[in-house]
């Protein structure tokens, strides 16, 4: 595994959105920085020539498995054959094969990503792209948002968490996989998308109409709170993540804070590494996290030494877009009893994929091939890590402008710090 470039990607900074692949959460994931070998040998692409017979296409086909894709190559020449609109597109042949099989593994985070996706999905963590800025889920019926950037034009327009997008410039997405929706979202800056909402407590859908814009998402943000405590918003785990936590925690230290709030909520994860090197900030020593392969072995992870806060009362804040590399770093600190979670259920978000890029720039495969673990060996997959202390945050509250879940963290930081119990 050292061979390969681990990377947890909970955020995919797809364009316009940062799309949640894990339903709410965001892929985890390493990248398989070496070419795929096809399974079975399509013509060159583009240009593809049809194969126009079952034996011709039996010849492309690896001799061990000329007899299981049999079927495979006859239906693809009935369709060349016979399908009433011809010519067919070979290219978007294959692509839905690909997709079709890894659909079959019944794993929402194993599938295709094409050219353009692939493309999108490795300059995710680059910190800026053209939108409207919001983190959504593609995984349910609609296009689900997670919740808007702060200072981008999503929020500007008064997007919501939890609102669902049922139309785009007045096209119906009844029926439209929210992958496609997110796409149909896609655009430069300066051009106008109208979205259709639903939302909750609201009976009637209503026009959102939004300009798109270069977003600018900064990783890291902090600031020094009443009481002389420190705050910290964590928002990905990207390419600069660990130097700008690493700047961030050395102003906030040559403050003498009274303790540290880390801000975890709505961030869907980032690469791998760089959540090593955020627990290993709060965490002086020990696992930060196990990834355990289908065969049974495992990898292990352990803290990095140095860390510039490792003995400050901490809280983390939580919620259900907390999901994946944020997983990780609030489970190692919650197992070590580092600090207290405060808020509501993470998504639960702990399988790991390899992603593979295919040849002649034909995008790439994820595929699902282990899960990980806490330090004390807790599964988060589809569980979540459940606060501390549980305070929601309401829908009056966010048009109240109110934090109730931030007032708790200051609440259960002040007790930590007078040594007092939590509640």
């Amino acid at each position: 595994m050292n061979k390969i470039l681990k990377i947890i990607l909970l955020l995919f900074f797809f364009g316009v959105f940062v799309t949640a692949g894990f339903a709410g959460g965001f892929i985890a994931g390493h990248l398989n920085a070496s070419m795929a070998t096809p399974l079975v040998s399509l013509p060159s692409v583009p240009g593809l020539t049809p194969l126009s017979t079952p034996e011709e296409a039996g010849n492309a086909t690896p001799s061990e498995l000329q007899t299981l894709f049999n079927p495979f190559w006859e239906a693809w020449d009935l369709v060349h054959t016979q399908y009433v609109d011809q010519p067919v597109n070979d290219l978007s042949l294959m692509q839905g094969a690909i997709r079709g099989m890894l659909a079959a593994l019944g794993d929402q985070h194993t599938s295709y990503m094409d050219p353009e996706e692939y493309e999108d999905a490795n300059a995710g963590l680059e910190g800026s792209y053209e939108g409207i800025g919001a983190y959504v889920d593609t995984s349910g019926e609609f296009l689900t948002v997670i919740s808007p950037i702060k200072g981008s034009p999503a929020e500007a327009a008064g997007v919501r968490s939890g609102d669902k997008i049922i139309a785009i410039d007045g096209e119906d997405m009844v029926g439209v996989a929210p992958e496609l929706a997110r796409r149909k979202v896609l655009g430069p800056a300066g051009t106008q998308v109208t979205l259709t909402m639903v939302r909750e407590g609201i009976e009637e859908p209503f026009d959102i109409v939004i300009t798109r814009a270069q977003i600018v998402v900064a990783s890291v943000e902090h600031e020094m709170l009443d009481n002389n405590v420190g705050y910290i918003k964590l928002n990905t785990f990207g390419d600069t993540t660990s130097q700008e936590m690493r700047d961030a925690l050395k102003e906030i230290m040559s403050n003498k804070p009274r303790g540290i709030i880390l801000d975890m909520r709505n961030n869907g994860g980032g690469y791998l590494q760089t959540a090593v090197d955020i627990a290993s900030q709060f965490i002086p020593e020990g696992v930060v996290l196990i990834e355990r392969y289908g065969d049974g072995t495992r990898d292990t992870y352990e803290a990095n030494s140095g860390g510039l806060a490792t003995e400050i009362p901490l809280v983390v804040l939580v919620n259900e877009g907390t999901a994946s590399a944020s997983e990780i770093v609030a489970g190692a600190i919650q197992d070590y009893e580092r600090g207290k979670l405060v808020g509501t259920t993470t998504f639960g978000k702990g399988s790991v994929q390899i992603w593979s890029p295919l040849s002649d720039n034909q995008g790439a495969v994820r595929v699902t091939i282990a899960k990980w673990l806490t330090p004390k060996e807790r599964t988060i997959h589809e569980v979540g890590l459940a606060p501390d202390v549980e305070v929601e945050l309401t829908e009056e509250d966010f048009k109240a402008d109110l934090d109730p879940q931030l007032d708790k963290a200051i609440e259960v930081l002040e007790q930590l710090i007078s040594g007092g119990a939590t509640q």
